[in-house]
């Protein structure tokens, strides 16, 4: 399945939760600061993807194979990016460029 990777989805995801925090009257440079620190934890996330999709959940070893790390990485990314939004107080909003929820 094609993830929507572009930049237009990024810049619709800071759009929203930037958004958010003026909807809550929640103000300060840190804050946008934590913003954009989601947005790196999202581009993170995209690229441990690419990798598991390139090279699979198991990857080549010098003793066999072993688990990729970046199936590791990416549960501990979404964790994170979890933990930002929940301490902003903001939730993810559905993607509504009408295509069906497809990415």
């Amino acid at each position: 399945m094609a993830r929507n990777k572009s930049a237009a989805q990024r810049k619709r995801i800071e759009t929203d939760l930037s958004k958010q925090l003026k909807d809550k009257e929640i103000k300060g440079t840190h804050y946008e600061d934590l913003i954009q620190d989601y947005l790196s934890f999202w581009d993170l996330k995209n690229k441990l993807i690419d990798d598991i999709e390139k090279n699979g959940v198991k990857v080549s070893g010098m003793h066999g194979p072993k688990s990729n790390t970046s199936v590791n990485d990416l549960n501990k990314t979404n964790a994170q990016m979890l933990r930002i939004l929940s301490e902003l107080g903001l939730k993810a909003a559905p993607d509504d460029d009408g295509d069906n929820g497809e990415w």
